[in-house]
């Protein structure tokens, strides 16, 4: 599979490029991006109060859209798609894109908490238990003392009504944050986004279970976990009701898939000399 350039409207004037390298794996767009690329590139949304929404894929998030068409196309019409977890990471280099390295939701938080802080921009956050969100928020202000949070609210769980959901446009719009870390969770979230991507003059940001690992109410697997790409073995240990069926319904199928993938790249890609 060769090299795909997706263009962008609107990105920052200092751009080099116009454009997002960019891999398909089972068939969702992952982009070829870093920490300082993805926080130049929401911030300059931001600063312009462009309405885009950014989609953190994991396994959990492929596979999700392996199994539903309807969600490949939500996560592949965002505006920037980030490798969360190292098995995506490993995909994007092995699909000739060296030196990847991984873009997680929790890191990617902080990351534009801070540029957020620094520049003055609000930031708004939706998701969350009420507990969680306040925790959160406490704990941001303490890092960063002039990050401006403009919004923050906790959805009921359960479908909201048509009036409600446009209270909460018009509440995000009057509160005028330009970066909305959404955190419902996968599927759900990326949803939403796409949903409300037009509605409202905010980068929407699928951060998923940040806000319970900023908030400290879960432990985050060590380093040394995550580079061997065995986080989720620390998320089951530590959550193993709520999490056993959704990691062993979708590892082993993404690890045969992506094996499959590699193996028609591997025949498909010219060889040299």
């Amino acid at each position: 599979m060769g090299c795909q350039f997706l263009g962008r409207q609107g990105l920052p004037m200092d751009e080099a490029t116009d454009a997002t390298q960019s891999r398909f794996v089972l068939g969702v767009r992952i982009d070829r991006t870093s920490y300082p690329d993805a926080t130049h590139r929401v911030l300059g949304w931001a600063a312009r109060g462009e309405s885009r929404y950014v989609c953190v894929a994991s396994v959990h998030t492929v596979m999700e859209a392996w199994d539903d068409p309807r969600f490949r196309e939500v996560v592949n019409a965002a505006d920037l798609v980030t490798p969360d977890g190292m098995p995506l990471v490993w995909m994007l280099r092995a699909l000739g894109c060296p030196g990847q390295s991984r873009v997680c939701g929790t890191d990617l938080t902080t990351h534009l908490c801070q540029a957020l802080a620094h520049h003055g921009l609000p930031a708004g956050f939706y998701g969350g238990a009420p507990e969680t969100l306040k925790m959160m928020i406490r704990n941001l202000r303490h890092r960063f003392p002039t990050l401006r949070v403009a919004y923050a609210y906790s959805p009921p769980f359960r479908a909201v009504t048509a009036q409600e959901d446009e209270e909460v446009v018009q509440d995000i719009r009057r509160s005028e944050a330009r970066v909305l870390f959404v955190g419902l969770g996968c599927p759900k979230q990326e949803r939403w986004m796409a949903d409300h991507r037009g509605r409202m003059p905010a980068v929407m940001i699928g951060v998923g279970a940040a806000f319970d690992f900023l908030a400290g109410r879960r432990r985050r697997a060590p380093k040394w976990l995550q580079l061997l790409g065995l986080e989720w073995a620390h998320r089951l240990a530590m959550e193993p009701a709520r999490l056993w069926r959704r990691y062993f319904r979708h590892n082993p199928r993404f690890v045969v898939l992506a094996l499959r993938q590699l193996l028609h790249h591997s025949f498909a890609t010219p060889r040299r000399g």
